[in-house]
């Protein structure tokens, strides 16, 4: 493999993770005004509209479909918050009714014992208890501190927003011209080798889109029959709040099972409790065992390398690394398959 390959790999990569990092609204922008081309090349042919105005409908259409699914999502959530902080009273209550029961029952089983393993057993407790307020305290400030990071990123969010709407209109009013300016980059005879990347690139992207759909849905029926077994209020609400917090950065589906499971034990339900970890453990595993293999077939790389990718991006790079991690999988088959990249090693006999 000669120097030229490889600096043009290293600047690939490089390019990639600027895209996926600081450049990531703009990166997002491009990849939907691809998505969106079909529609808009459907308005040019059977509508006849002139370019300009096929790509602002599209544009337009799709944000007014994501602003109205924020809107949905966003205010059931909120309903429910809502609903739960005027049940939260009734909910405290039934916490310390179940510690003052617990107390009592408790003084009877003391009054059982001889009089140095009473003495025992009550330093075990108290020791316990201790160690449990001392992690409770952890975990509220944990969550404490990441809430007030969240609520310190709400003015970033609006401007990343803003700077992908407006960079989703601009991308897709000028997108043949850049994917011509993009070609004229090379030379007459690689141009078609470079359409063939190009092709792949956007197939396999569509494909990681749509595999991450089907995780997120799959995740969302086996969260939804877990909640209906355990019989608990709002399944479908608190179903596609683990959907939707499971997708976010740091959270995870842990981010909502885990408190309610310790919340649950601390009032004395210990079969809710119980239910939530083995429905937790039940999404991990099944998230771990079908992620790969739906990742590999969507993008055209098998399980493994899908798997290995995800998680050396993950560990590198953090989150960004599993999506970058894939992505460059596939650019390196692409450039392998029309010619650029070729690695053949030759041992001497």
């Amino acid at each position: 493999m000669s120097l030229r390959t490889i600096l043009f790999c290293a600047l690939g990569a490089l390019v990639l993770y600027g895209l996926f990092t600081v450049g990531f609204p703009f990166l997002l922008a491009l990849l939907l005004a691809i998505l969106l081309e079909p529609v808009v090349q459907a308005l040019i042919k059977y509508a006849r509209f002139n370019r300009i105005a096929a790509a602002v409908t599209a544009c337009t259409l799709f944000t007014g479909l994501l602003l109205g699914f924020i809107y949905l999502v966003g205010f059931k959530m909120v309903s429910e918050l809502v609903q739960y902080l005027k049940n939260a009273p009734s909910y405290l209550n039934e916490a310390k009714l179940f510690m003052e029961n617990t107390s009592v029952k408790t003084q009877f089983f003391f009054e059982t014992l001889p009089p140095a393993m009473a003495a025992d057993v009550q330093h075990w407790i108290e020791n316990g208890l201790v160690a449990l307020t001392e992690n409770l305290n952890s975990i509220v400030s944990a969550v404490s501190g990441y809430l007030i990071g969240i609520a310190r990123t709400i003015p970033n969010l609006f401007i990343f927003f803003v700077v992908f709407v407006i960079a989703l209109y601009l991308v897709s009013l000028s997108l043949p011209k850049l994917h011509q300016s993009f070609l004229n980059l090379f030379e007459s005879g690689s141009r078609s080798k470079v359409v063939t990347v190009l092709t792949d690139l956007r197939r396999a992207i569509v494909g990681f889109l749509f595999a991450q759909m089907l995780i997120s849905l799959l995740t969302y029926i086996v969260s939804l029959i877990g909640l209906l077994v355990l019989r608990v209020d709002y399944p479908l609400a608190i179903a596609l709040l683990i959907i939707v917090v499971d997708v976010l950065p740091v959270l995870g589906v842990s981010a909502v099972l885990l408190p309610w499971a310790v919340y649950s034990l601390l009032v004395g339900n210990m079969q809710l409790a119980i239910g939530l970890i083995v429905l937790y453990l039940v999404i991990v595993v099944f998230r771990r065992l079908i992620e790969p293999k739906i990742i590999g077939d969507a993008v055209g790389i098998n399980a493994l390398a899908a798997l290995v990718s995800m998680y050396v991006g993950f560990q590198a790079i953090g989150v960004v690394g599993l999506f970058l991690g894939p992505v460059l999988i596939i650019v390196y088959q692409a450039l392998r398959r029309v010619g650029i990249l070729k690695i053949n090693i030759k041992l001497e006999g």
